[in-house]
């Protein structure tokens, strides 16, 4: 028999395996399952990042085509979110992790949360685009595209940093968090001003009010992604330093 053949005996219905075979097997098997983890938070952060510049393009182009395409993209994160929720939770339950692999599995769920809320935001927007078919189109003093592009890269930033575990790339989604909310008041500010000065396109103001205030919220949630990789990475809690920052 080789030496280093894995031989067990049965003894009272109990396997023994020889010294640190036990122990090494079922831990290989859970680190291909984190792996798969990852893999799949990544592809859906990556259909995520796509359903906001297409929601962002459809509300500018105003093409009710794109906005079904968000509906899709948006059923299917909500599909992926379920099965994501589903998989880290087993992995809780059977495995018990400790360290840096808990901490991982509870930024993925925490990660997942935030996912699903941008594509909501990201339907939220085409609903809004699909309400202003029916009204006149009216030239808004707001680069929707500009913020639109901000966001998405504030996405991908923290996807890079998920996909690096650099925590490093996430402090930097943090510190771009503030040009986001300055565009939102500039939006505010441009349109609370256009419907002063222009009462009859107040309805179209409106909606461009929500919708910056929907990509604001959008960014937000890829602040939320970066901090929990710095949580994962550092197994520092950044978020309420951040509230306490705001206030």
């Amino acid at each position: 028999m080789l030496k280093h053949s894995v031989v067990h005996y049965q003894l009272r219905g109990i396997i023994l395996f020889p010294t640190g075979v036990t122990k090494r097997v079922p831990r290989i098997h859970f680190q291909q399952q984190l792996a798969e983890l990852k893999d799949k938070i990544l592809a859906m952060a990556a259909l995520t990042q796509q359903t906001v510049s297409t929601t962002v393009d459809a509300y500018v182009q105003r093409d009710a085509r794109l906005c079904q395409y968000v509906r899709d993209n948006e059923t299917a994160i909500n599909a992926a979110q379920r099965e994501l929720d589903e998989m880290a939770y087993e992995l809780l339950a059977k495995e018990q992790p400790m360290a840096i692999d808990l901490r991982f599995i509870l930024a993925v769920i925490k990660i997942n949360g935030d996912l699903e809320r941008i594509g909501d935001q990201s339907m939220n927007i085409a609903r809004r685009t699909l309400d202003m078919q029916t009204r006149d189109a009216v030239e808004l003093p707001v680069d929707f595209a500009g913020m639109g592009d901000f966001a998405g890269r504030m996405i991908r930033t923290a996807i890079q940093a998920l996909l690096e575990g650099d925590a490093q790339i996430a402090d930097t989604v943090i510190l771009m968090d503030d040009e986001i909310d300055r565009m939102n008041r500039v939006a505010q500010t441009q349109l609370i001003k256009l419907i002063q000065e222009h009462p009859e396109y107040t309805q179209q103001a409106l909606t461009g009010l929500l919708i910056s205030r929907g990509l604001e919220r959008i960014a937000d949630h890829a602040t939320n992604i970066a901090t929990d990789v710095i949580f994962w990475v550092r197994g520092a809690d950044v978020r309420h330093q951040l509230s306490m920052a705001m206030d």
